[in-house]
């Protein structure tokens, strides 16, 4: 075995496909000679020392379980000079030279100024239900949540079409709506308000005077959460307001979407960036997040993946609107 170890810890919000990554990592460096350590809690479980080493045991009969059997955790420590000097304390005495992380656009944010700071070679993989990290066409997680929305509104529908309403879903994404705008053409939802159509015509006059008022007695109307507070709350405040003669409704799906089973896809995806992250390693690659692009693997520089805005495909609007008459 090669010396010293290889760290991995999942950082930030869960999301269905962790399990298996870790996995992919773990087993795919044991195959080529490499030692693993797990870090729980994230970031503050490397402050904490919270470690251990894994072994291919360690990770079998995971890949289809959701959440994270490392854990994880926001931490505020890590976010100061002092919490990250004591994390490559921490770092050199368990002997982990590289460091993997599996997270979304803050866990590898830390990770790129960690590596700065200290020299520390990171590798990161996206691990997001949001699909907002720019580089890759898709993030571990997404897939998984996206079918368990379709699922919920599906269920929704038989209400709103029973009792003749409008039901407003608010799902996750804050300042990227493709859960929403891609939940909401796969589950034949009449419109979808997200952060990338601001138009403001607006949208919910916009859909009231296309759909619902033409042909329609119930309508599904998809709403990215929002840290403003124009969510679904928001829009169905309106619609009783502007349009009190329609019976409204709002559900909001919350962390249901970050649970549950990974899909057949986010399985794929993980295993497949788990191994290309260690080929990256021993490629000598360092503080890139490697993603998927046209079905193939490719290495993002951190600086890339987290600054540069993902942009959603505005066509996928144009279908929807011209699908939801």
């Amino acid at each position: 075995m090669k010396e010293g170890y290889i760290g991995i810890l999942t950082s930030g919000g869960d999301a269905s496909g962790m399990n298996a990554t870790i996995r992919a990592i773990t087993r795919s460096a044991i195959c080529n000679g490499y030692k693993v350590k797990g870090i729980y809690r994230g970031y503050e479980g490397l402050i904490n020392d919270e470690i251990r080493e894994l072994t291919t045991e360690d990770v079998s009969n995971i890949i289809q379980r959701g959440g994270t059997i490392l854990k994880t955790a926001r931490s505020k420590d890590f976010e100061t000079p002092e919490g990250r000097k004591k994390a490559y304390e921490v770092m050199q005495k368990e002997k982990i030279h590289t460091l993997f992380v599996i997270g979304g656009d803050g866990s590898l944010t830390g990770a790129r100024i960690f590596a700065q700071e200290y020299d520390v070679p990171c590798i990161g993989l996206p691990g997001t239900i949001d699909n907002d990290l720019w580089g890759t066409d898709l993030t571990i997680g997404y897939d998984t949540a996206l079918n368990t929305i379709v699922e919920c509104v599906d269920k929704i529908r038989d209400t709103a079409t029973s009792h003749e309403r409008i039901f407003f879903v608010e799902v996750m994404g804050r300042d990227a709506g493709f859960l929403a705008q891609n939940s909401a053409i796969a589950s034949g939802a009449e419109a979808a308000i997200i952060p990338e159509d601001q138009t403001d015509t607006d949208q919910l006059e916009e859909f009231i005077g296309r759909g619902f008022r033409k042909t329609k007695n119930s309508s599904i109307v998809i709403v990215t959460e929002s840290p403003t507070g124009k969510g679904a709350n928001y829009y169905a405040e309106r619609v009783k307001r502007e349009y009190p003669q329609y019976d409204v409704r709002v559900t909001i799906l919350g962390h249901l979407q970050r649970g549950g089973s990974p899909s057949a896809g986010d399985r794929i995806l993980a295993s497949r960036l788990g191994c290309a992250s260690i080929q990256a390693m021993m490629e000598g690659q360092r503080n890139v997040m490697i993603g998927i692009r046209n079905d193939k693997v490719v290495y993002v520089p951190f600086a890339e993946a987290i600054k540069k805005n993902k942009p959603i495909d505005k066509s996928l609007i144009t279908v929807l609107n011209e699908l939801s008459i």
